[in-house]
């Protein structure tokens, strides 16, 4: 594991309360979470992020963030590899003394929650980005995987002071809560500045350019944009797809790499590998394509080409139905449905007015409530209220810190 390389921040007096992050991977928070950071260094708050670290540390020291190395593989069920990881933690945890933990998607709520029990840290959100493959897995295996999971976060791992962080209401409901939970918070995903991802023209058409914006896995319904594409192609129209995104080798739904090149060899298709300037994607494209198979939170994918203002072909899964608007800010169709996807941009490249229309009022949609700004201070009101809230006795109240003079 690599070492930390800052001082410890224990319970001393005149020091900021610490809200500490625990994620899987140092990419995910960067490219996700950093608002969440930066809200609550606006609350004076001393922010710590716990992951493991390969390429973003910098970036993170850069925003604010103190950053503790914990090498997990969050594709690893080794029951030994997982004690260690909890080791690790729990001992990290009641060291550092957090006045919240907040745990960003289900490893780290599973791992984090039992950690923050043993380390005596009381304040905890847990923050429901998707059920992840378990999500999509309509079998036996996921109904019983998903049963154990809300066994867990609604019993053992629940106190008084627990906040559930969702990005989507069918969440909520799939975990046995309510929307009117006290517990229970729902906030616009992660959060897109409007600034940064602007509109701007559309490219002329045809063709229609489709571009899907996504880690390459099974789950997100790539080979179903793919196929959707040959199927328009074949009924004469012109329809173009470019995939941006890289496999990810940690998840079990990866696209092998000889696969994609063998899609980006056929006519109509591209593979672009992963893009470092989204916006410049969505200034060459006409709609986002995710027909995604389920286990969404809110697809910021989804946010950030509404933000640029353009029209959306997605699937009807938590997530992204919540947030695209069937007939308005694009298509929500049937999951596993590659005809659906193709007839939705046969639609689109049939007609320019609508391709336009849904775009503008996509970006109107994103401006409602699921800007980086709506999201920072929704998550204010949040550590806000668990800051003032009493801890419960008992081994699970935590020591925090004073808070500055």
């Amino acid at each position: 594991m690599e070492a930390d390389r800052s001082p410890p921040c224990g319970g001393g007096g005149g020091r900021a309360p610490l809200l500490a992050f625990l994620i899987t991977e140092d990419w995910f928070f960067a490219s996700h979470f950093l608002p969440m950071a930066r809200a609550a260094r606006e609350m004076g708050l001393d922010v710590l992020v716990i992951t493991r670290v390969r390429r973003h540390r910098a970036v993170l020291e850069a925003a604010g963030c103190r950053v503790i190395a914990l090498e997990a593989e969050r594709r690893s069920l080794n029951p030994l590899a997982i004690a260690a990881t909890f080791a690790r933690l729990s001992a990290i945890l009641a060291r550092e003394k957090p006045a919240i933990l907040h745990m960003i998607a289900l490893r780290s709520i599973l791992i984090g929650g039992f950690a923050a029990r043993r380390a005596g840290v009381a304040r905890r959100i847990f923050a429901l980005t998707g059920l992840g493959f378990l999500g999509a897995r309509r079998d036996q295996v996921g109904k019983r995987a998903r049963g154990i999971i809300r066994a867990a976060m609604r019993g053992v791992l629940r106190n008084a002071t627990t906040v559930f962080l969702f990005e989507n209401v069918d969440d909520v409901r799939r975990l046995g809560l309510e929307p009117g939970d006290p517990s229970v918070a729902v906030v616009g995903g992660a959060g897109v500045d409007p600034d940064a991802f602007a509109p701007a023209p559309l490219p002329p058409q045809p063709p229609l350019k489709v571009a899907v914006v996504a880690r390459m896995l099974w789950s997100k319904g790539i080979d179903l944009a793919v196929a959707a594409t040959r199927l328009a192609r074949a009924q004469g129209a012109a329809v173009e797809l470019s995939l941006y995104g890289a496999p990810d080798p940690s998840n079990p739904k990866a696209i092998p790499e000889a696969t994609l090149r063998q899609w980006a060899a056929e006519p109509g298709i591209a593979w672009h590998g992963r893009s470092d300037d989204v916006p410049a994607v969505w200034r060459d494209h006409h709609v986002a394509c995710l027909p995604s198979r389920g286990g969404e939170g809110l697809p910021r994918t989804l946010l950030e080409a509404a933000a640029c203002g353009r029209a959306i072909v997605t699937t009807d899964v938590p997530g992204c139905r919540s947030f695209v608007r069937d007939g308005i800010d694009g298509r929500v169709v049937a999951v596993d449905d590659a005809a659906a996807v193709a007839a939705a941009l046969m639609e689109f490249a049939g007609d320019p007015g609508r391709v336009a229309a849904c775009g503008a009022a996509a970006r109107a949609r994103l401006l409602d409530g699921h800007t980086e700004r709506a999201v920072m201070d929704d998550v204010k009101a949040i550590y806000a209220r668990l800051l003032a809230a009493p801890l419960p006795a008992g081994p699970a109240a935590a020591a925090p810190r004073s808070a500055a003079a």
